[in-house]
């Protein structure tokens, strides 16, 4: 039952949205139909959502096959589903649990913090409470003490991160319908703040004039089709056909193959944007119920692609720039005597793509250039120095990708690395939360104060 539960019903993104959705309809007392309706719908948004990162991610690692036999790179690939896969065996009754209990966690600190987020990217749970598991089983923590602990760590990141990052997705949104709750939040936070740096009076990726003869650049689907073209053609001719056409394309022409999965890349984009469209525009107003019954002004916090339909030309700005600086660490990783980190195409689109887009919010174009770079830096160093905390676990070829993994199991690590006792941990981790919730809040409030002002000063 504890199986069903955890991997089937809670495990599944699509089912988890959709049963907040139906509880949050339920509490409005709307109508069968409309309960039934909208339910569906917030699934059918999430299948959808779902269905286009698949063809998008097989598009990218036929790419990624392509790259690795022309370039004979050879290294660690951070992938989340392949570590937590690795680790289920020793670690899936203690994962589960942390992620059920950390759930309860969110809600019980969201009604009774400031902050009001409610964690709906079910899988990134189910990936954070594994590291968590991970992390603490190395410091000697086994049974209920695990479990209780690793549960209030979960829960506090999944209502703090989502917080630390509303006032610059609010700025990408125009609202706090909704706010991002995906664990690679350090790498948006890094981009946005760089992008405020780098970007003063830089006009947004948005903005971007073209000759009228270029006019169906205008047209995402076009554009990301001729990118992802060329990006494909060109590591086809160092491919060469012969690997392509025997591995790949099951004897297509090498250029025609190439050709295909550009344009299945740019399906797979068309097809998440239009599931997210889907998605909002049921989620939220369904929302509403457990804001007003369960906790009051909840918020939900959802998976990173929420952000892509604000800003379409950030999108591929920031998947490509995070790749090259993906590419340039895996360079200067064993000169500083890291181990290689081969940059994976899915983490640099999906985390590299929102952090273009936050990059763009706080500064236009240049912000969503070195914006996404910077998360490309942090995508590759973090995988690298997280390795020796994951002890033997982590040398299996991969690791976890999204910034967030990195900083919160390095921080965890170099706690009970330097604290023999685990009582000594749970009070410095119980302080270090305290005051984290305490900062934060007040950085909220001095948020909101000048926001007013500038209001103030506007009118």
């Amino acid at each position: 039952m504890v199986d069903l539960i955890m991997k089937d019903i809670l495990g599944t993104p699509a089912i988890l949205v959709g049963l907040f959705a139906l509880i949050g309809l339920l509490l409005q007392k709307k109508d069968v139909a409309n309960v039934i309706s909208g339910t569906l719908k917030t699934i059918m948004g999430f299948v959808i959502l779902g269905a286009g990162a698949g063809v998008l991610v097989a598009s990218l690692d036929n790419f990624s096959s392509m790259f690795d036999h022309a370039f004979e790179i050879q290294g660690i690939i951070p992938n989340n589903e392949a570590i937590v896969a690795l680790a289920q065996d020793a670690f899936g009754a203690e994962t589960a649990m942390i992620m059920l209990f950390g759930m309860v966690a969110n809600i019980l600190l969201a009604r009774i913090t400031p902050f009001k987020y409610i964690f709906l990217t079910g899988h990134h749970t189910m990936f954070m409470a594994c590291l968590i598991a991970v992390i603490l089983s190395t410091g000697g923590f086994s049974g209920a003490t695990m479990i209780i602990t690793g549960s209030l760590i979960l829960g506090s990141l999944m209502v703090l991160l989502p917080a630390l990052l509303q006032p610059y997705t609010r700025k990408i949104t125009g609202s706090d319908d909704f706010a991002i709750g995906h664990f690679g939040s350090f790498g948006y936070l890094i981009a946005a703040a760089v992008g405020k740096a780098v970007g003063k009076n830089s006009k947004s990726t948005e903005e971007i004039k073209v000759p009228k003869s270029f006019n169906f650049l205008r047209d995402t689907s076009v554009s990301v089709s001729l990118t992802m073209a060329i990006l494909f053609f060109v590591v086809a001719l160092f491919t060469g056909p012969t690997f392509i056409e025997s591995e790949l394309s099951g004897g297509t022409n090498f250029l025609v193959f190439s050709f295909m999965q550009a344009l299945t890349f740019a399906a797979g984009v068309y097809i998440i944007l239009a599931g997210v469209r889907m998605l909002l525009s049921e989620i939220v107003p369904a929302f509403k119920g457990i804001a007003d019954k369960v906790v009051p002004n909840a918020i939900p916090a959802l998976d990173a692609p929420s952000v892509f339909p604000f800003a379409n030309n950030a999108v591929i700005i920031g998947f490509f720039f995070s790749f090259v600086a993906g590419l340039l660490s895996m360079f200067l990783l064993p000169i500083l005597g890291l181990k290689v980190i081969v940059p994976g195409l899915v983490p640099h689109f999906f985390t590299g793509a929102a952090a273009g887009v936050f990059g763009n919010a706080t500064g236009g174009r240049k912000g969503a250039v070195f914006g996404s770079m910077a998360n490309g830096v942090i995508i590759s160093f973090l995988p690298a120095l997280l390795l020796p905390v994951l002890g033997s676990l982590g040398f299996q070829g991969t690791t976890f990708g999204d910034s967030d993994f990195g900083v919160v199991g390095l921080l965890l690590g170099g706690l009970i690395e330097l604290l023999s006792s685990n009582v000594l941990f749970l009070i410095i981790v119980a302080a270090l939360l305290i005051a984290v919730f305490v900062g934060a809040a007040l950085i909220k409030r001095s948020l909101a104060k000048n926001n007013l002002e500038e209001k103030h000063d506007a009118i």
